[in-house]
């Protein structure tokens, strides 16, 4: 037991990396590969499965021997393929993909949005699964015919990996209860929500516990089960030890995504933009509801910023001046590609509001952050007023170094702002659910040191008021 080891795969948005753990709490990273962003047409974002499989694959190749394996994978992104053949019918369309927005806009007009919602807890969005699963039946040549002949799968980029790995068509219940098509109260998948998204429900994955012995994967001579398989941002979740009512995180990734615990029932959330969400389901337990919020831009955002030449070194996000860029009339809302909850806008745009002759680009710099930062604001109020959340927040992501960043967002809020010096939350979350897989319960040393950020006896409030206005102005810049 002392020398288990523990190999997790982050498969994420840009990349794919690898973490293995041991008992004692020692972790490191043997392989990290990055995989091509493809952007075919205006609004459409997808990835090469076979590419990211192939770089799975090498990264599992310098693990060495480990006992477990488990898998975190970037969500909502879909992928179709032949089950004779095992290739792909078209790229992964992945979460950030817009092209099925006049779908979306067609569904919400024929009234079923409030079913959608009901049965899945997810708004209409083309961020989620479903409607990029009807628009491959719709639109890629053969899909029809597979499903014909009974060879055509469907399902998250997870069940097409373990298909690969565990030879497999299975897949988690959090990662199914993010694309619109699974009920999370009947924990199954749902024939009206697979009849209004036009996704034939024979052709989706075996649901499962997130941790189960999904199959073994080959690798370098190795024999190793898959025990865990779980959606990226909630590993992080778990990794951050969020598994009560009231706890919290926020990952900052190429967006912001906020989840909190509530416990045992789904929450009733309506009317707060906030998406209840399945966090985990464990052999012999019940699910573990939360509540779900996403900033669709946050380190896209600062990327943004850095390819239209705002900045050449991300040093260059510090060393501000204490007074808010807002106190001096500027601010960004960062909805480059939208707004995501509370609002779930897809035609907001990116806005500099309160220009001048007197900005200079250090404080279009400073309001990239209070833009982030309210609008995760935004999310965690909301959260608050439907289930309350504890004084403290953990955070990890990149923007959780950024010393400005935390101090602004601590006192905008008025919590505890507390970042993990391990900055791997995510790998270490889904270590710890394929550990359990195995059938190990006791805790595991866990090395993680923290960093606290107290909240200024400020009043940002005023603030917080001036940025909704300027958010809603930001609304229905797209369809102008």
């Amino acid at each position: 037991m002392l020398n288990q080891r523990y190999a997790a795969i982050d498969q994420g948005t840009t990349g794919t990396r690898v973490v293995v753990f041991s008992e004692d709490g020692k972790h490191f990273s043997p392989a990290a590969i990055a995989h091509k962003q493809l952007t075919p047409n205006p609004g459409w974002v997808e990835h090469d499965p076979m590419e990211i499989l192939r770089n799975i694959r090498n990264c599992l190749n310098h693990c060495g021997v480990v006992d477990a394996i488990g898998l975190a994978h970037q969500g909502e992104s879909i992928v179709a393929w032949d089950a004779r053949s095992g290739l792909p019918l078209c790229n992964a369309i992945i979460w950030q993909d817009q092209r099925t927005e006049a779908t979306i806009r067609k569904l919400r007009a024929d009234g079923v949005e409030e079913t959608v919602r009901a049965r899945s807890g997810l708004p209409l969005d083309t961020y989620f699964s479903a409607s990029k699963m009807g628009w491959v039946m719709q639109n890629v040549a053969g899909a029809q015919e597979l499903l014909r002949r009974g060879d055509l799968r469907l399902g998250t980029m997870d069940s097409f990996f373990m298909f690969h790995l565990c030879g497999v068509h299975a897949t988690d219940y959090n990662s199914a209860s993010r694309t619109s098509l699974f009920n999370i109260h009947t924990l199954q998948w749902d024939e009206e929500l697979c009849r209004i998204f036009g996704v034939p429900i024979e052709a989706l994955p075996e649901v499962r516990h997130n941790i189960s012995h999904f199959g073994d994967v080959r690798y370098e001579g190795n024999t190793t089960p898959l025990t865990a398989c779980i959606v990226d941002q909630f590993a992080g979740t778990y990794g951050h030890g969020c598994l009560e009512p009231g706890q919290m995180k926020i990952t900052f990734g190429t967006g912001a995504f906020l989840q909190s615990i509530t416990g045992a029932e789904v929450p009733d959330a309506a009317g707060s933009g906030l998406l209840p969400t399945l966090c985990w389901k464990l052999p012999g337990e019940n699910p573990l509801y939360g509540l779900d919020g996403g900033v669709y831009n946050a380190a896209s955002a600062i990327n943004w910023a850095g390819k239209i030449g705002l900045y050449s070194d991300l040093e260059e996000f510090s060393d501000f001046p204490d007074e808010p860029a807002i106190a001096r009339g500027l601010a960004f809302v960062p909805a480059l590609s939208g707004l995501g909850c509370p609002h779930w806008d897809r035609s907001a745009a990116g806005v500099w509001a309160g220009l001048s002759l007197e900005t200079e680009r250090k404080d279009m710099l400073q309001s990239i952050l209070e833009g982030i930062a309210v609008r995760s604001a935004e999310v965690i109020n909301a959260m608050d007023k439907v289930r309350s959340i504890g004084d403290t927040i953990s955070v990890d992501g990149g923007l959780s170094s950024n010393a400005y960043f935390k101090q602004f967002l601590a006192t905008l809020i008025q919590k505890r702002i507390v970042s993990p010096s391990n900055r791997e939350i995510t790998a270490q979350g889904v270590a710890l659910l394929a550990r359990r897989g195995l059938g190990n319960t006791h805790p595991m040393k866990v090395r993680n040191q923290q960093s606290i950020t107290e909240p200024q006896s400020r009043d940002f409030a005023p603030y917080f008021e001036r940025y909704q206005d300027i958010i809603n102005r930001s609304r229905n810049l797209r369809n102008a």
